[in-house]
């Protein structure tokens, strides 16, 4: 029996008396459903239809939080579910549709989906992850189930993609530690970005005493010691191109020779690769070799940047704070620095962040928040105050124009940045009380805004938190 519990939701039109005996299967098969309640928001769920309507739609962009929470949506009639309404459920919020017919063992298939989401969702909560990959946001999260799902559920090269600062080592040393099959001893880590021409050879082939001026003793390379292992290549779009030429043989014959010797040796490890450059554009095609580039890319995952996760800032400046200050607890945050903190631009993403809240808590003295005194003065914005916090920027007009151009309306818009900011201030303040007071509401307004929620949808509600009290 699985210790997590899901819950099941059934979409009217569809037959009662279908359900308890597929949800019976479900708990010989190890899987324990609950009926589905108000109260499980954070619980991975199955959503039980008949036919693919605009109910089955509404239900699943409802329950799904817009996509953040994992949902199976599972047709119990045998209904012709063609491409285009599949993908509609997914774009609705669906994780994954499967569709009973004839002969399929809906029961195992169903059993076998939510079991390894469980646990890829169990890894995610872990300590490891939790206090090093830190982030709670939609996108982080599903980063997250992503490289987790490669890592722990497939064994070729593993490619991060990401600008610089966006955590590609540490994603690579979670994928390292997630991989049963390996050597858990650290990974091998080569900076491909730092090699120089002459001892590059040397740093992956390893070579033989006298092999070269200054070979005094024999060395073992990069191929070597990480057999039975990992072998991170950090920024491989840097790698020179005759070096390309000899890591695409090894990756695929799995024998290399040390320089000055005639001795094939065999290496057998994992690959991981990590690059700040789009190798598979046209920019590079001259610069880097595409039968490399599909060798390496056999799985790629793509770290965001810090832009594309805002709400991600303040759990990590916390983080930063409580690691960097003398009393290993987050330090507080004066409202102003908070904002400026938010709305200011990282084109270093998450090391530039740590650098800045360095530069804080150094000059940050006594028990209170840190204040706008300690932003270093070349820091501070040199624009109008309001013209740097202006949270109406471009990224924002292109979501309205996204929103228009594909019908919705003036409420369901309205409704839609509501819904945002209620569940943006609910994860960076982390109570509702906090949330409300950010928001400027009451904590009954923003209570009574959720319940409402929970009720009728996106339909008129009689309430609405956003108008205040």
């Amino acid at each position: 029996m699985l210790p997590a519990v899901i819950w099941h939701r059934v979409v009217a039109g569809l037959s009662a008396a279908a359900i308890p005996p597929f949800l019976d299967a479900l708990k010989t098969a190890g899987l324990r459903t609950i009926a589905r309640t108000d109260d499980l928001i954070d619980i991975t769920g199955l959503l039980f239809f008949h036919d693919c309507t605009a109910d089955v739609a509404q239900q699943l962009r409802e329950l799904s939080l817009g996509g953040a929470q994992r949902i199976l949506a599972v047709g119990l009639a045998p209904v012709a579910l063609d491409g285009g309404r599949a993908w509609s459920l997914l774009q609705h919020g669906a994780a994954d549709v499967l569709v009973n017919h004839p002969g399929r063992d809906l029961v195992a298939e169903v059993a076998a989906r939510i079991t390894r989401w469980l646990e890829i969702d169990r890894i995610v909560e872990s300590p490891f992850v939790r206090e090093n990959l830190i982030g709670r946001s939609r996108v982080w999260i599903a980063t997250l189930r992503g490289l987790i799902e490669a890592a722990r559920y497939t064994d070729g090269p593993l490619l991060l993609l990401g600008e610089t600062g966006t955590g590609k080592e540490l994603a690579a040393r979670l994928a390292h530690s997630l991989d049963a099959r390996r050597s858990p001893r650290a990974p091998v880590v080569v900076d491909c970005g730092t090699l120089s021409k002459e001892l590059a050879g040397s740093e992956f082939f390893g070579h033989e005493r006298g092999s070269f001026t200054g070979a005094m003793a024999a060395r073992d390379g990069a191929f070597q010691l990480a057999d039975g292992g990992t072998l991170f290549l950090d920024e491989i779009g840097e790698l020179p191109t005759s070096l390309q030429v000899e890591l695409l043989r090894v990756v695929q014959e799995q024998t290399y020779k040390r320089l000055g010797s005639n001795t094939w040796r065999q290496t057998r490890f994992r690959l991981i690769s990590a690059t700040n450059r789009d190798l598979s554009s046209d920019e590079y095609a001259a610069s880097f070799r595409r039968d490399l580039y599909y060798r390496i890319a056999s799985v790629t995952v793509r770290l965001p940047p810090l832009r594309e996760r805002p709400e991600d800032i303040l759990p990590l400046v916390a983080h930063f704070t409580a690691a960097l200050g003398p009393g290993g607890e987050p330090i507080a945050l004066d409202d102003t620095v908070r904002d400026y903190l938010i709305a200011r631009p990282y084109p270093g993403n998450i090391r530039e962040l740590r650098q800045l809240v360095g530069r804080l808590v150094h000059r940050h003295v006594g028990t209170g928040p840190i204040t706008p005194g300690d932003i270093p003065e070349d820091e501070r914005p040199s624009g109008a105050p309001t013209d740097f916090l202006d949270w109406r920027d471009a990224a924002f007009e292109r979501s309205i124009h996204r929103a228009v151009a594909q019908g919705a309306g003036l409420r369901q818009i309205g409704t839609a940045a509501t819904e945002t900011a209620i569940r943006v201030a609910l994860a960076a303040e982390g109570s509702l009380r906090d949330a409300a007071r950010r928001l400027g509401v009451t904590d009954r307004a923003l209570q009574m805004r959720r319940a409402q929620k929970q009720r009728y949808g996106d339909r008129d509600q009689p309430g609405d938190a956003s108008a205040g009290d």
